[in-house]
């Protein structure tokens, strides 16, 4: 092994051993299964701020949306940034103080039982199906992560992908295990350090590297389409092609997922002060802006390091490795740089872990805290750790294939939780006529109408190739609407909750 991959290695390993150590220390304040899955409430205002933003982004931030800045220019990587910049701004501004308050009135500690107690619903039909969607999507979501991990390692170090796969997870599962949701938020924090760290280094030298940013910028104004918002450009035909009003449309619709991502409403939920909020909020919204600007900045500084001759060309879905050919490169200019490399590579690892240890306690709680939480109150913690283990095993199993997608699933399952649990929220936070039946009917019709869209309409093309989350937003919310006006109003003790969080 040459001195730059010791290095590497040993930067990764020191990440590795930092994020057990958060689990450790996190371990002796679970206490309850409220610690395990919210934190008892007593998160600060910066670590759910970017614990919050550093799950959301994953490895699609630090290699997805370069990726495809590199490839086609920044208009469709720029209207994704833009939908998911104001959505994160909306969903803090609109959703995060009123659920807080609800959810503390309600005495909530997961979105399935808010929904379960927001409604009244006694015979727990909503919670169960809305537990079951939250399995459905985290579980290969999870598994995704699990298996960028292995690729990464297994694509820097040789090593054999199964292998690499499985200490990854076990690494994850261990420091989520033990702290549960503390330690995945803190975690989370410092992953989000990293990630900007890493971002931060590859511009700097991919600039240098390419020539300056009169080269990077010349070179992107070369290719037709390039710079343009309202245009892409195509690679095969080296033209640009129009990005039509409804393609705008369907892009932004990536900002209405935020209103009903559990791993990230759960953040809203756990601080300490909803007062707080508004700090975090603004903590967030910079933050997410900027990085996400950084990553697509990145894509072009990327193609012209590529024009340079310093890198190979990237083509196809390899082109969601720039940063990892960036840090490649890095780590062949002496030991300081190989280990800064490593912290480029431990940002990229620390993007995936950040998403999937919160997806893993979310999938997770959907079973013990919303299927069988009732019938072990004494042992919840246990229950708790068995079924995160039993999930994660779930995962390893669908990963085990070094040729599962890694990044394909992210949009579907982001279009479901979006399209299943948004309109619910919205309306169970905004709307007190909602009913537990429109509720209901939000739920299913949405995360039906993510699959009808994306197997069997939207393969039809045309006007129809538009991202499944738009068209499954609006008839999930029509649902809720409609049902809940010809079904019988709700009772007088769900109101009286309802007016109790409006103060």
């Amino acid at each position: 092994m040459t001195t730059a991959k010791i290095c590497i290695l040993i930067a990764i390993i020191a990440y590795l051993c930092m994020v057990l150590y958060i689990g450790y220390r996190a371990s002796k304040k679970n206490k309850t299964t409220d610690d395990f899955y919210l934190g008892g409430r007593k998160l600060g205002p910066f670590v759910t701020a970017m614990s919050a933003e550093a799950s959301d982004m994953s490895s699609w931030l630090l290699m997805g949306l370069p990726g495809v800045a590199y490839l086609s220019g920044i208009a469709d990587a720029g209207w994704t940034a833009l939908g998911l910049a104001l959505g994160t701004y909306l969903n803090w501004l609109i959703v995060s103080k009123k659920l807080r308050k609800y959810t503390h009135i309600t005495n909530s500690i997961t979105i399935p039982q808010f929904f379960k107690n927001r409604f009244h619903d006694e015979g727990n039909a909503l919670r169960y199906i809305a537990a079951l969607i939250i399995v459905i999507f985290f579980i290969p979501y999870t598994a995704s992560g699990f298996a960028a991990c292995g690729k990464l390692f297994s694509s820097l170090f040789g090593v054999d992908y199964f292998t690499a796969m499985l200490i990854s997870a076990i690494v994850i599962v261990g420091y989520t295990c033990l702290g549960g949701f503390l330690a995945a938020s803190t975690t989370d924090f410092v992953q989000s350090i990293i990630m900007s760290i890493a971002l931060i280094i590859i511009v700097v030298f991919g600039v240098q590297t390419a020539g300056g940013l009169d080269v990077v910028m010349e070179n992107a104004k070369a290719l037709p389409g390039y710079l343009s918002m309202m245009a892409m450009h195509d690679v095969e035909t080296n033209t640009a092609v129009p990005y039509g009003t409804l393609t705008i449309c369907s892009t932004l619709a990536w900002g209405l997922g935020y209103f009903g991502m559990p791993h990230i409403l759960l953040r809203f939920m756990a601080i300490e002060d909803e007062n707080k909020l508004k700090t975090s909020r603004q903590v967030a919204t910079i933050w997410v802006v900027i990085s996400l600007a950084v990553a697509v900045f990145i894509g072009m500084v990327g193609y012209s390091v590529s024009k340079a001759g310093a890198m190979e060309v990237l083509e196809g879905s390899n082109s969601e490795t720039v940063i990892v050919k960036l840090a490649d490169l890095l780590s062949s200019h002496g030991v300081l740089p190989a280990l800064l490399a490593g912290l480029i590579l431990a940002g990229i690892l620390a993007s995936t872990m950040s998403t999937a240890d919160s997806q893993l306690l979310a999938a997770s709680s959907a079973i013990s805290a919303d299927v069988f939480g009732d019938r072990f109150k004494d042992k919840g913690l246990l229950i708790a750790r068995i079924t995160l283990v039993i999930m994660a095993v779930i995962a390893v199993v669908i990963a085990r294939d070094p040729n599962s997608s890694v990044f394909a699933i992210v949009s579907f399952a982001w279009a479901g939780f979006g399209a299943s649990f948004g309109p619910v929220v919205l309306c169970a936070l905004f709307w007190k006529r909602t009913t537990k039946y429109g509720a209901l009917a939000g739920v299913l019709s949405g995360g039906v109408m993510v699959f009808v869209w994306k197997y069997l309409v939207r393969p039809m093309g045309g006007i129809l190739n538009i991202y499944e989350l738009l068209p499954a937003f609006i008839v999930a919310s029509i649902c809720i609407i409609v049902v809940s006006l010809l079904t019988k109003a709700p009772d007088k003790d769900v109101l009286a909750d309802f007016e109790k969080a409006r103060q």
